[in-house]
């Protein structure tokens, strides 16, 4: 969803590995694995991530990161957050509101 468009939910569904930033979702047992696929064009790159993470059903979980876009015209800059909450499983509404289960922050400082 994006603050543009009033936060219109928007889903898609791919097949085979991921060329841009995405999220890959797989079924196991009774978990979910969840991958976030970084930018490639954003800054500062990150060489080491967190590993895929599997969660539970009844369990959510919080994904951050962070970015810097150099606009290669003007050479002004962007940043842009990704927030990411994903729940498995039937949730309250509300559930967002409350502390994840899991969560995972790659933001970092951005100059």
């Amino acid at each position: 969803m994006h603050e543009h468009d009033g936060f219109q939910p928007v889903i898609s569904l791919h097949q085979g590995t991921p060329s841009c930033d995405a999220v890959q979702l797989r079924h196991t047992d009774d978990q979910i694995r969840i991958e976030l696929i970084p930018t490639a064009w954003g800054m500062p790159r990150r060489h080491r991530r967190p590993p895929a993470v599997r969660l539970p059903r009844g369990q959510w979980l919080r994904w951050q990161i962070n970015y810097r876009f150099t606009h290669h015209c003007t050479g002004d800059w962007l940043y842009r957050l990704d927030t990411l909450n994903i729940a498995h499983g039937p949730m309250p509404v509300d559930v967002f509101l409350t502390e994840p289960h899991q969560s995972i922050d790659e933001r970092v400082y951005l100059r």
